[in-house]
């Protein structure tokens, strides 16, 4: 793949910023070529006969937009196979799920490739992975809900939302009150009786996230409730 003749030194400087990479940081020694999404999901398309042992080499690379692409091959080909298909490639995207380590990668593959996957199947390693030490792990719990929340079936998005409620982790506030806003533009009334039973306890940035659509008079009512 043709993908370092298209590196951005400067561009990747920036990036190595915007998400964070270094000592200490969420996702620290994350390595950027500089290239933008628009160019990685033409490459994705171009190379979407990649077999997935190939596949799996860009999983592993070290090189953010390497696996950024790998998982764009992933999720395209997830929605155009056979169920025998999906499994195979929902299998692989467990096995590397510890490549899947920044929020760009889990936000464009889980709820595509595990939501998708697990929409008609027992859920249990969405839950296990709510409860994991990784926060990658545990955005990828919530992010496979958005999956289930666009066909209107919540119950799953609002469980792991309560397990993620003590989280320490600002990515995962931000997350979670993302989720509980979709749920909102579907049924309101059912983000409102979640945001009423939890608003306590609920982090203060989740709580923004979740009610950005509120009208004024809303938003200052439940901002005034959350003790966090």
């Amino acid at each position: 793949m043709e993908m370092h003749k298209l590196a951005d030194p400067s561009r990747a400087g920036f990036l190595q910023g915007f998400f964070k990479t270094g000592k200490g940081e969420y996702a620290e020694g994350d390595c950027f070529l500089g290239i933008r999404v628009p160019l990685l999901r033409r490459l994705a398309k171009q190379h979407k006969s990649l077999v997935l042992k190939d596949v799996a080499v860009l999983l592993k690379s070290k090189w953010h937009e390497e696996r950024l692409t790998a998982l764009i091959i992933l999720s395209n080909a997830f929605l155009k196979n056979d169920e025998e298909s999906r499994k195979i490639i929902f299998n692989l995207y467990v096995r590397y799920l510890s490549s899947v380590n920044n929020w760009d990668l889990v936000d464009i593959s889980a709820p595509n490739i595990a939501g998708a996957f697990l929409w008609d199947k027992e859920k249990t390693l969405l839950y296990n992975l709510a409860k994991s030490k990784n926060i990658w792990e545990r955005r990828a719990a919530i992010m496979a809900t958005f999956y289930f929340i666009k066909r209107n079936s919540f119950n799953d998005a609002l469980n792991i939302a309560r397990l993620l409620l003590n989280d320490n982790e600002d990515l995962i506030h931000k997350a979670t009150g993302w989720m509980l806003r979709e749920v909102g533009k579907r049924s309101l009334e059912t983000e409102k009786s979640f945001l009423d039973a939890n608003v306590k306890i609920m982090p203060r940035t989740m709580l923004r996230y979740a009610i950005e659509r509120f009208p004024e008079k809303d938003r200052s009512r439940y901002l005034e409730k959350t003790s966090k």
